[in-house]
């Protein structure tokens, strides 16, 4: 099986789209279209269906995934173990992380990596965290720095290395961050600007509040930690914020007995033949860590 015509399988099932999976492979979509064409002809299967615009798999296409996944793993795997057996750290190093991260955490740190190991390129990918956990579970990046999930995927090993402390903010000027010892009752009274209902983050205050019988009163929601400030900053409504973000423009409510954190850290595929740029990578934040 032509292994260039399995990526192009790959990257065509994965955005729904030839011309889309041409620029993720920097390739034409005639040229995509023809590995495709190639592909279905060698196993005399039609693996996706052409509606219009829309690309979809066939129950063919949809069996051939996940041994796609499989195939090229291994192989990537074989190369890992045999470049390891020189005990060079080199080569190039795909890493995901989430944008707050890779913001407030992990600068000093590839600042450290980049200069003990010159000869690893690193190949540094922005997203959400949840993201990162389908680029490691499918082998499209080997270590992944984020916020941690609650309940780890069964593959997936996750290392804390960081408590990230979560304070609930506000705009300076209003009512909840004026106040002195306000309950969770009365900040789930006013409007609230959350993340996204897939973040990790969203899931760690919502159980607070349901622990205590309450729901928020979500008005908006986004991703981005930094439009989430931005929104309390003017007053729309409060919010949860990283410690490290809070200053001038957001004012801390003073929670009475509350106290709210998230772990960040890094995950890796348990079933993934690391490199050793990976592995001097996570030795590197290992030494940093600031959890037990």
């Amino acid at each position: 099986m032509d292994l260039a015509n399995l990526s192009a399988f790959i990257a065509v099932a994965e955005c729904s789209s030839f011309s889309g999976a041409g620029e993720r492979l920097h390739l034409t979509q005639p040229a995509i279209s023809k590995r495709i064409a190639g592909l279905e002809q060698q196993l005399d299967v039609r693996l996706f269906d052409r509606l219009g615009r829309e690309v979809n798999l066939t129950e063919a296409g949809r069996a051939l995934l996940p041994r796609a996944y499989q195939i090229l793993n291994v192989l990537d795997d074989t190369r890992r173990a045999l470049t390891n057996l020189t005990g060079e750290v080199g080569g190039r190093l795909t890493l995901a992380t989430s944008h707050h991260i890779g913001l407030h955490r992990l600068p000093p740190l590839l600042r450290t990596f980049t200069r003990q190991y010159p000869e690893v390129a690193l190949d540094i990918q922005f997203m959400d965290s949840e993201a990162a956990y389908d680029e490691i579970l499918h082998g499209r990046a080997e270590v992944a720095v984020i916020t941690l999930a609650p309940e780890p995927h069964p593959l997936v090993r996750a290392v804390p290395v960081w408590t990230d402390a979560l304070d609930f903010v506000a705009a300076p000027e209003h009512p909840l961050a004026r106040g002195r010892g306000v309950t969770l009752a009365e900040v789930a009274a006013h409007s609230a600007v959350f993340p996204g209902g897939n973040t990790f983050t969203h899931h760690i205050v919502q159980r607070l509040f349901e622990s205590q019988g309450l729901a928020p009163n979500i008005a908006m929601s986004t991703n981005y930690l930094e439009t989430i400030k931005m929104m309390v900053s003017i007053g729309l409504a409060w919010s949860v914020l990283p410690r490290t973000m809070l200053d001038e423009q957001v004012a801390s409510i003073a929670l009475d007995g509350v106290q709210l954190s998230r772990r960040l850290g890094y995950i890796q595929h348990t079933e993934r033949t690391l490199s050793n740029a990976a592995k001097a990578f996570m030795a590197l934040l290992d030494s940093s860590a600031d959890l037990a």
